[in-house]
């Protein structure tokens, strides 16, 4: 079902499958922000990746010594939320653990994802609750996709990413076949001004996966020099996506709590890499925010 929520600048759709934001709508010239989910390119708009961020090694993860078959990104994106609270400019949806859940992922959580409006700006934030007597063991992440171009231009070639004013950043690159992290491998991404161009091949070699907290706001900017949105965040990483090859007009930006295994991982569930660790009765609280220009 969808939802909608507005104030004075924006509107925003929401499916409540996957409690997902399809639309952000800006009143004064109708401008569209998000992508419009095109399978041609990718069928999603923005979703949430929850118990797991990225693609797990050889598609599964082992806990207490049996092994459970996992697609990329969880399943939460393809569940249907409930909804929670609404009010003109905020909504809450939630999703709890049933017997479907526990069959793939064997811990009882509730997960609560809000939506707030304020001005121009979106701020998302996400609730896990271990109402169980296991520890809990989860990633969650966003996968938002902004248009870019943004003015109807053939391709985003000339626009810019913003990191404010960093000289360089770090990224580590990715096996394509399968999604994994090459974390023996450190990528420099020159900067000018804090900005990287982008041209037709920026997005064909891998996704580009940040980590260690090296900034907290990303932009996106048109060759003319209007900055249309940026994604504020706190996350340990984030990842910079489009589609590789297809030249796709979007540009993902995604705050990560987890990312995708290292094609050397070998343990198990507790083991891997930015696991959030969810103690009986705790609640774990993350988001990000998303200013439209």
């Amino acid at each position: 079902m969808e939802y909608f929520i507005e104030n004075d600048n924006l509107i925003v759709k929401i499916n409540s499958l996957g409690a997902e934001v399809k639309s952000v709508l800006k009143k004064d010239g109708c401008k569209e922000y998000m992508w419009y989910g095109d399978s041609k390119f990718w069928g999603r708009t923005s979703p949430v990746l929850f118990p797991f961020v990225g693609s797990l090694k050889n598609k599964q993860y082992s806990f207490e010594g049996v092994d459970y078959p996992m697609g990329q990104h969880g399943f939460a994106r393809d569940m249907e939320f409930e909804l929670s609270e609404r009010t003109a400019d905020s909504i809450t949806f939630k999703l709890n653990s049933d017997s479907d859940t526990l069959k793939k992922y064997p811990f009882n959580f509730v997960l609560k994802i809000s939506y707030i409006l304020n001005k121009n700006e979106l701020t998302v934030n996400w609730t896990v609750e271990n109402p169980d007597g296991l520890t809990i063991y989860f990633s969650i992440g966003a996968h938002p996709a902004f248009l870019c171009p943004i003015h109807g231009e053939k391709d985003k070639a000339g626009y810019k990413l913003c990191f404010g004013d960093k000289k360089e950043m770090i990224h580590h690159g990715n096996t394509r076949d399968t999604g994994l992290a090459l974390m023996d491998e450190n990528i420099s991404l020159p900067l000018a001004s804090g900005k990287a161009t982008i041209t037709t091949d920026f997005f064909d070699r891998c996704t580009y996966m940040f980590e260690g907290n090296q900034t907290n706001i990303v932009g996106i900017e048109d060759p003319d020099g209007y900055r249309f949105v940026d994604v504020c965040f706190d996350t340990p990483l984030f990842a910079i996506w489009s589609p590789e090859e297809k030249n796709a007009p979007f540009i993902c930006i995604e705050p990560w709590y987890g990312r995708c295994d290292s094609t050397t991982f070998e343990g198990d569930l507790t083991a891997r890499d930015y696991t959030n660790i969810l103690e009986p009765s705790q609640t774990f609280n993350g988001g990000y925010k998303m200013i439209f220009y």
